[in-house]
């Protein structure tokens, strides 16, 4: 009888879901019965490991705030984020249908799209618009340096107007929604609004890599991995333009610890850049930094999408 229910189980689920309306909906939900099922049946948990599980999920949920999302950082530590990121941003192929690239130049004067990564935890708030230039490092506690470059079509055209995204932890390893008693709403985030030429230029602070948060349910399933929790220095970007298609990533500054072992994954090579001592007085004076100073320079490449 046991072993009769067990083996018709699965289909009966899934069957039960004929009636969904939205066939997409249908199709994710037969997936995980699936999908599910086929893992109880390989594991064969013990009723005690099944109330562990529940309990986990349960906490984890118990555990997201308007600033903290514990099922995204749950997502990223197993490599789902990195997973569903990567799929979608191979999906969205452009005009023509060819993929993101590794950022080493395309063919034919094409430039090749900037990979994507993941969004983390820690896009909880809108970010404050500020002018080009401007410094994001509120509080100013870390190495000062300038990050500039330009946003460009995957033909090599610039993308005047441009909007970027950029937030990162400050020079201790936490966002302002981690310390609000400490830094000042918005420190480490800036929307800016590239000029005619598809340039784009900021003032911070050099990141340092950071443990991501484990006073949680992720904490405790990276001790019990023997895991560590650290990821590598880099700051965030979403960038956007009219008539393409947005790219969430970071850049990973060259040298910092942990980009061989990044906790959620998310370090792809053609992101890794030098955040290179800079020796030049003029331009010194045009960012309002001490010379030498510290400069990131890299590009921000856009498939275009037809409408």
């Amino acid at each position: 009888m046991t072993s009769e229910f067990t083996a018709h189980i699965t289909e009966a689920v899934v069957d039960s879901l004929e009636g969904t309306a939205d066939p997409r909906l249908r199709e994710l939900l037969a997936a995980l019965t699936r999908h599910l099922h086929a893992f109880v049946r390989e594991t064969e948990p013990t009723m005690a490991e099944w109330g562990r599980a529940v309990d986990f999920l349960t906490a984890t949920g118990q555990a997201c705030t308007d600033t903290r999302q514990e099922f995204v950082l749950l997502s990223d530590v197993l490599g789902v984020s990195m997973l569903v990121e990567t799929i979608n941003s191979e999906g969205a192929g452009g005009e023509d249908g060819r993929e993101a690239g590794n950022g080493n130049g395309g063919e034919n004067g094409s430039e090749d799209v900037t990979e994507s990564t993941v969004l983390g935890p820690f896009h909880m708030t809108e970010s404050p618009v500020r002018a080009l230039g401007a410094d994001i490092d509120l509080v100013g506690d870390g190495e000062p340096c300038v990050v500039s470059g330009r946003v460009l079509s995957r033909d090599g055209t610039p993308l005047p107007g441009a909007t970027l995204d950029v937030w990162q932890a400050n020079a201790e390893g936490y966002y302002d929604v981690q310390q609000p008693q400490v830094q000042p709403p918005g420190n480490g985030r800036g929307l800016f609004t590239a000029d005619d030429e598809g340039r784009f230029r900021f003032r911070t602070c050099v990141p340092s890599p950071y443990p991501i948060p484990t006073d949680g349910p992720v904490g405790d399933l990276l001790r019990a991995t023997g895991r560590h929790p650290y990821r590598p220095a880099h700051i965030h970007f979403i960038a956007s333009a009219e008539g393409h298609a947005p790219v969430t990533t970071h850049i990973f500054v060259a040298g910092s610890d942990h980009l061989d072992s990044d906790a959620v994954f998310a370090v792809k090579e053609s992101l890794v850049k030098d955040f290179s001592e800079t020796d030049d007085p003029s331009l010194a004076r045009e960012f309002g930094l001490p010379n030498p100073f510290r400069h990131a320079r890299f590009d921000l490449v856009l498939n275009p999408v037809r409408s």
